[in-house]
C-alpha cells in the first residue's frame, strides 16, 4: 500500500529488491487494481455487450408498442371521431387508447417475465451477488417496461384525443 501513485512505488520496490539480491529478476510488475481489472475483463465485456443489446431491445420494444398503438388509432379513427361527435371527452378517448396499450403491455410483461424466469438458469453464470430469480429485479424491470409502454402509448393517445369528428365523419 502506498499513499503515492502506485506506479511511482514500483521503482522503490525494484531498488529495495536489488539491494537484497541483485540477481533477482523482477518483471511484469503491475498494481493490484490492474490484476483485478484483467481478471474480470472478459466478464465486464460480456456484461457491457449484454447491457447494450438489452438497451437496444428496450428501445425496439418502445418503438414497436408505439407502432401497434398508432396503428390501432388509425384503424379506429372513424369510431373515435364518432365517439367525440357524440360527446365523448378527450380524456375518455385518451383513457381508452391508454387502456388498450396498457393491456397489451401487461400481457407482454407477464409472458416476458415467465420466459425470463425459465431462461434464468442460463444467465446464472453471469450474475454476481444476485439470485437469477430475484423478485426485486423482475419487479423493477417489469415496472420500467410498463412505464415505457405507457409513454409509447401516450403519443398515439394524444393523437386520438385530437381527432376532428367533422373531418372523420366527412371521410377526410
Amino acid at each position: 500500500r502506498t499513499s503515492d501513485a502506485p506506479d511511482a512505488a514500483t521503482s522503490a520496490v525494484r531498488s529495495a529488491l536489488s539491494s537484497v539480491d541483485p540477481g533477482l529478476p523482477m518483471y511484469a510488475t503491475q498494481t493490484l487494481e490492474r490484476v483485478v481489472d484483467g481478471s474480470v475483463e472478459a466478464r465486464r465485456f460480456n456484461m457491457s455487450l449484454l447491457s447494450m443489446l438489452a438497451g437496444i431491445g428496450v428501445l425496439l420494444a418502445g418503438v414497436g408498442i408505439y407502432g401497434v398503438v398508432a396503428f390501432f388509432v388509425v384503424q379506429r379513427r372513424a369510431e373515435i371521431g364518432l365517439r367525440i361527435a357524440l360527446g365523448a371527452s378527450a380524456g375518455s378517448v385518451l383513457w381508452m387508447v391508454l387502456r388498450h396499450g396498457g393491456r397489451l403491455a401487461l400481457v407482454g410483461v407477464g409472458i416476458g417475465t415467465l420466459l425470463a424466469v425459465l431462461a434464468s438458469r442460463v444467465l446464472a453464470t453471469l450474475l454476481f451477488e444476485i439470485s437469477p430469480t430475484d423478485p426485486l429485479t423482475y419487479g423493477v424491470g417489469g415496472v420500467g417496461l410498463l412505464a415505457l409502454a405507457l409513454v409509447a402509448c401516450a403519443v398515439p393517445a394524444l393523437m386520438a384525443a385530437r381527432v376532428s369528428p367533422l373531418r372523420t365523419l366527412s371521410g377526410q
